[in-house]
């Protein structure tokens, strides 16, 4: 029974690489439309956020005259569009449409005491055409709030008492200020109106016409403000969600996600959904950024963006500073159109993307094209993952091989019932294990296979009538040295297994590509799941084979690893391992933060190759892989160095999990990280050469001397 489940297993396993070929075969044509659909959109947008630009004003002494000189130097340094939102008093105040007055205030206005029991909100218009254009939203938005309104006059000026404090008043949001829609129209930008869920509740012929009167101005997309979307709150009772959906298809408006949110805007993703991923993506500049940013940093990060991350629209904030140093009031708006427009020593944002291909204008979300035979082929590379997995199951119990297999399909058909989404990331993230962890596995195969029958065992007992427990034994007893191979063949085969390393990772990437062919991962609305495991399953699997499943039986293995005592230097190595493994996860994602010198190799790289490597890899994991076999064809002692460089092969399949990320982005980034780090390995093997060959020459005699010392 046991043989014949070991053949059944030997001919499955050619079966399953079968497979694996077949998946990574349809997985071609579901990488095409992802390239094209990523070479769909190339226009950026530049946003300011205009209610900024008013509150800056506010602190001049001619505010209008400071806002309209403010919006020509925005035209000429290339911002596209104003950002507009939801209306208030105060911020009608800033652009000069209301002056505002509390009851106590008018009373000393007009010369008169502070009226006893009367703190209401006096609202009074520079003329009769700003009256006529606000007066029906004021008087809306407040009987709405059952405030009483009614109207007023102050020397000729028309007015309106609010019979609610100013304080009450001035926090009710009204809808977008429209003689400033019109104004921003007309000074030559586009509008990105910034809705709320706050006017509530939500009606759908109010929102219908704000709609069309934006589609009317060239509104093209909506951004939200806060965490919901507009018409969240009131989904469950009306069904609001759905009509807004409709309501933005009607008048053709799409949406904006801000990159980087901790949660999604509530009721977004459904209403993506009903625009059918009308969605450009959105990077934000804080206003502390834009004060505290160089210039030449601020375009970095904007080209950056567009380059890396498939953005489209940068959304810049600013603020106003009393500063004592400067003697008045400062803000950031110069710096940016500086990081725009760039001087005579370094370019600028728009002239920087223009090089890599991408025009300013209205940003276009992507072309994303989901043809009937797209949905079978994902089927065959998910055959694929699930044949992967399998093998590297297989790799570790043979026996399970074939059930792992069977269990795998059983398993993902019940998945795809419940949630096709999880099953497309369940096996996407195992095959991206398998991939680095099967590839370095056959590499420590092919070692053993080269230094099989060709070595000499130093330290420990030698038994050539036992071999079994002598390769127990040079685990943990002595160190196997190897001889026949000189130095030059062992560098053209460390070089080989070096590339078919690679090449065995990387094939996990297609079958990503295919299973995560969705523009949901492109607009992050989704993500590829299990980072963190990602970045240690593969380390801890290779060790577990290097230790386990080389030398003896790995049931002996274990037993002799259960019997080592453990010293205080052991504690200290797992200490040390601990801290390095602590820091290793805390540089995956986002949230990492790199030391200044691998800022400086960051930008130095980026700013004459155009796409940086992972440091990481190049630097680090990548020339000990090479190092490493070029070692361990010699020394049994440097296959350890194969599971630290099993960081670089996770990585480069890491690298196009990032599905926001253009594929010919990371096929460069990876490409060169291989290149360098193969010249890095290089380096490091002539090192080791050169230190090994003064050893021979003077290591015992320095040694003889430093003892009778």
């Amino acid at each position: 029974m046991l043989q014949s489940m070991q053949n059944l297993n030997r001919k499955a396993r050619k079966w399953l690489w079968g497979l694996v070929v077949l998946g990574l075969i349809a997985a071609v044509p579901l990488t095409v439309l992802r390239v094209q659909m990523e070479d769909s959109s190339n226009q950026v947008e530049f946003v300011v956020n205009y209610r900024d630009v008013l509150r800056i004003g506010s602190y001049y002494g001619e505010p209008e005259d400071f806002v309209a000189g403010q919006l020509e130097h925005m035209r000429e340094a290339g911002v596209t569009t104003m950002a507009v939102f939801e209306s208030n008093l105060d911020e009608l105040s800033w652009a000069g449409r209301v002056a505002l007055y509390s009851s106590a205030q008018m009373a000393l206005l007009q010369g008169e005491p502070a009226p006893v029991n009367a703190n209401y909100a006096y609202v009074l218009f520079p003329d009769a055409r700003t009256a006529e254009a606000l007066t029906p939203m004021i008087e809306t938005t407040f009987a709405k709030a059952e405030v009483q309104v009614e109207p007023w006059a102050y020397e000729g000026r028309p007015g309106l008492l609010l019979r609610t404090s100013l304080e009450d008043a001035v926090v009710k949001t009204m809808p977008p200020d429209p003689l400033a829609l019109e104004e921003i129209r007309a000074a030559g930008f586009q509008i990105l109106p910034r809705l709320s869920d706050r006017i509530r509740p939500f009606e759908e012929e109010r929102v219908d016409a704000l709609l069309a009167q934006f589609k009317a101005l060239g509104v093209e997309r909506i951004l939200f403000d806060g965490a919901t979307a507009t018409g969240f709150a009131d989904e469950a009772e009306l069904g609001s969600l759905r009509i807004f959906g409709e309501l933005l298809n009607k008048h053709g408006i799409g949406l904006v996600a801000i990159e980087n949110l901790s949660n999604q805007q509530s009721g977004f993703n459904q209403l993506a959904y009903a625009t059918d991923y009308d969605v450009v993506r959105l990077h934000s500049l804080s206003d502390a950024e834009a004060m505290r940013l160089s210039p030449e940093t601020i375009a970095d990060r904007f080209v950056l963006a567009a380059k890396d991350r498939n953005i489209r629209m940068f959304y810049m904030n600013s603020q106003p500073f009393r500063s004592l140093e400067e003697g008045g009031i400062v803000h950031s708006l110069d710096n940016l159109y500086d990081a725009l427009r760039g001087d005579e020593d370094n370019a600028g944002a728009i002239a920087r993307l223009a090089d890599f291909g991408f025009s300013t204008g209205q940003a276009k979300s992507f072309d994303y094209q989901h043809p009937s035979w797209s949905t079978p082929l994902k089927g065959v590379a998910a055959l694929g993952a699930i044949a992967l997995i399998a093998l590297l199951i297989g790799a570790f119990l043979p026996l399970l091989l074939t059930p792992a297999f069977v269990l795998g399909l059983i398993g993902s058909a019940g998945l795809y019932v419940l949630s096709s989404a999880l099953l497309e990331q369940g096996l996407a993230l195992g095959a991206s294990i398998a991939a680095p962890t099967l590839a370095l596995i056959w590499v420590l195969n092919r070692i053993r296979l080269h230094t099989e029958g060709d070595r000499r065992y130093v330290g420990g007992s030698w038994d050539e009538s036992d071999r079994r427990a002598a390769r127990s034994d040079k685990l943990f007893g002595g160190q196997w040295v190897f001889h026949g191979l000189p130095a030059a063949r062992r560098l053209t085969m460390a070089i080989g297994l070096y590339v078919a390393a690679a090449v065995l990772s990387l094939v996990a990437v297609p079958l990503i590509i295919a299973l995560l062919n969705n523009v949901t991962y492109s607009l992050v609305l989704q993500q590829f799941r299990g980072v963190s495991l990602l970045h240690l399953a593969p380390i801890a699997l290779v060790a577990l084979y290097v230790f386990l499943y080389t030398g003896a039986s790995p049931l002996d293995n274990l037993r002799k690893l259960l019997r080592l005592q453990i010293t205080v230097l052991w504690v200290v190595v797992a200490g040390v391992l601990g801290v390095a493994g602590m820091y290793y996860l805390s540089r995956t994602g986002n949230s990492g933060q790199a030391s200044s010198v691998e800022m400086l190799i960051r930008t130095t790289l980026e700013t004459t190759i155009g796409v940086r490597p992972r440091f990481k890899e190049f630097m680090f994991a990548h020339p000990l892989l090479l190092a490493g076999i070029f070692l361990a064809l010699r020394y049994r002692a440097a296959w350890v160095l194969l599971i630290v460089a099993a960081m670089g092969q996770l990585s480069m399949v890491d690298t196009f999990a990032h599905i926001h990320t253009p594929v010919y982005i990371s096929a460069i980034r990876v490409a060169l990280g291989l290149g360098i780090g193969l010249i890095f390995g290089l380096v490091l093997i002539g090192v080791w050469q050169l230190a090994e060959g003064v050893w021979r020459k003077w290591g015992k005699t320095l040694a003889s001397r430093l003892q009778r010392l």
